[in-house]
């Protein structure tokens, strides 16, 4: 096993013409794949961000359409690839989840995530949002094996609850991945900020790839895919615009970081008990 593991991030302007959506991934996977990446993730809704009138057309099974595309990406790459997230069909009629799964190189699906915090608010003049009208939320906290060291999934507005991560780090995380579309209005005020809060409190790699620009359902998303390492320092940021950015994590570091600043070592669990209470 190698200490070391380059990512490639994929940013996207996603819309409503899924066809269009995954030529535009799958290109930005070659590319990524031609610069080294060993492990590529994809942003969320990355087949499909439009209007929800129409989820009922462009949601799918998993497996499905969109995730066998991926498989086959994988192998034809020899890579990791995380697919995103799609609008994954329930057994409820007009009711979805909204799905990150990743593959291994073989193309065998290792690990599916459906996103357990829902983005319910409305900033009054700016953004408003009713998620849970059409999406249901995951219940299962969601990690593994890459390349042998282990990864965490979560799912953009699930970046603002700590308790997600640290539950993830404690299932042994080095690397969390948040594919996003985080809205430009909260995402420069506070996109920076939540990642790297993420990596410093969990001593881990927080590796985030993000939709960037106007979508179809009037929206505007804030782009800025990055990595934040275990110091919480920025290693690698996408330009302004739909591209991919690579870089190489090193889990030696990880180690370095952990064993001199041993946050994680020194909790004191006992005493957090009311954490788990509902109120």
């Amino acid at each position: 096993m190698s200490d070391l593991l380059r990512i490639g991030l994929v940013q996207m302007n996603s819309r409503s013409d899924k066809s269009e959506n995954l030529a535009v991934a799958e290109r930005l996977i070659e590319e990524a794949a031609r610069q080294g990446a060993e492990l590529v993730a994809l942003p969320e809704y990355v087949n499909f961000l439009g209007p929800r009138e129409l989820h009922e057309a462009n949601a799918e099974p998993i497996p499905g359409p969109t995730t066998e595309r991926f498989a086959a990406l994988a192998r034809r790459y020899g890579i990791y690839l995380l697919g995103g997230s799609i609008l994954e069909r329930s057994a409820i009629p007009g009711k979805y989840y909204n799905t990150s799964v990743l593959f291994a190189p073989d193309g065998e699906i290792i690990a599916s995530y459906r996103k357990i915090h829902l983005f319910d608010v409305d900033l009054t003049g700016n953004v408003t949002s009713n998620e849970s009208a059409t999406i249901l939320p995951g219940d299962r906290v969601v990690t593994a094996e890459v390349a042998g060291h282990v990864v965490g999934l979560t799912i953009c507005y699930d970046l603002r609850f700590p308790e997600l991560y640290r539950l993830l780090a404690l299932d042994g995380a080095e690397l969390i991945l948040v594919p996003a579309a985080f809205t430009l209005y909260t995402g420069k005020d506070h996109w920076h900020t939540l990642l790297r809060a993420r990596a410093i409190e969990n001593q881990c790699y927080v590796a985030a790839p993000a939709q960037i620009g106007p979508h179809d359902p009037g929206q505007q998303c804030y782009g800025h895919s990055l990595v934040a390492d275990p110091w919480g320092t920025v290693i690698a940021e996408a330009i302004n615009r739909v591209g991919v950015v690579v870089t190489t994590l090193d889990f030696a570091y990880l180690r370095e970081v952990r064993a001199q600043l041993p946050s994680l070592a020194n909790r004191r669990p006992e005493t957090y008990g009311s954490l788990a209470l509902t109120r």
